[in-house]
């Protein structure tokens, strides 16, 4: 697939999966695996293209 994330918001991507994949940890009970919604954004940063943004034709990369 296309790049399609440029790179600030790639930057925002992984810290925002890490921060949410931080929740499995610090959390108890069922609500603690909310967090793995996580890997959303933590994939996406990491391989530079999101499905969604192909499917709205939004492009953030600048190259």
């Amino acid at each position: 697939m296309k790049k399609n994330v440029g790179q600030v918001d790639r930057w925002i991507r992984i810290i925002v999966g890490i921060a949410l994949l931080s929740l499995v940890i610090f959390l108890s009970g069922g609500i603690r695996w909310i967090g793995l919604i996580g890997l959303i954004p933590l994939i996406t940063g990491l391989v530079g293209t999101c499905p969604i943004y192909s499917i709205f034709k939004i492009n953030t990369n600048k190259s």
